[in-house]
């Protein structure tokens, strides 16, 4: 018990040296109380010392993931950025399914988090979101390639070709975002994508257009 009032002492130090040191030394031979990790992970600042709080909140039992959901409800931006951060580095169904619940959150901080999260995990649930941040300039390149890897499926593919395409011809999207969209469309394999790529080739905007023709060669090489 001295020894854990000790570690959560050191966890609420002013250096975030201390803390980090107090992280790294718990191991298992000092286990810190699920709730009091949790409350480090919301509330760090430094990214040092928060990236081994997850770490060892990763490590832990499955009270985290409820807990760390219940973050995603704080009225305040940066703690729900660090409870979605938190829920990404934890494993297992569990966090699977309260990342799925972050597709629908109002901030669109947590769900870009967990659509990237659920990209790399084969959750295609995520290709709307996904799409919106290709479109809105928001990790546009760490969505691509989120898409990229749920491609490696055929049926997700051609859905995720079809949703691209949808969002270039639609009349508000700007050329910005149609080039955007266009660069995405070049790690999705199959019929549909490459059939987009050939009506994007003769876009209003000549970078879009030439975009379009580059990858086109690309497909034609391989």
């Amino acid at each position: 018990m001295l020894q854990v009032v000790a570690l959560l002492q050191a966890l609420g130090s002013k250096s975030a040296d201390a803390r980090q040191r107090a992280v790294l030394a718990s191991g298992d031979q000092v286990p810190v109380p699920v709730e009091a990790l949790v409350e480090a992970v919301l509330s760090e600042t430094e990214p040092n010392v928060a990236g081994a709080l997850r770490w060892a909140l990763a490590r832990s039992d499955d009270g985290a993931v409820a807990l760390l959901a219940q973050g995603l409800g704080s009225p305040t931006a940066a703690v729900r950025e660090r409870a979605v951060r938190a829920l990404v580095d934890m494993p297992g169904a569990d966090a699977t399914a309260r990342l799925r619940d972050g597709l629908a959150h109002p901030d669109a901080v947590v769900r870009g988090h967990a659509a990237l999260a659920l990209g790399t995990r084969g959750v295609a649930d995520a290709v709307p979101t996904l799409i919106d941040m290709i479109v809105e300039g928001r990790n546009d390149t760490d969505a691509a390639d989120a898409l990229g890897l749920l491609a490696s499926d055929a049926a997700t593919a051609d859905r995720i070709a079809a949703g691209l395409v949808d969002r270039a011809a639609d009349d508000t999207t700007r050329a910005p975002a149609r080039g955007r969209l266009t660069q995405a469309l070049a790690d999705i394999p199959g019929p549909t994508a490459s059939r987009a790529l050939v009506e994007l080739s003769h876009d209003e905007d000549r970078a879009v257009a030439l975009t379009a023709v580059y990858l086109l060669q690309l497909r034609d090489a391989r």
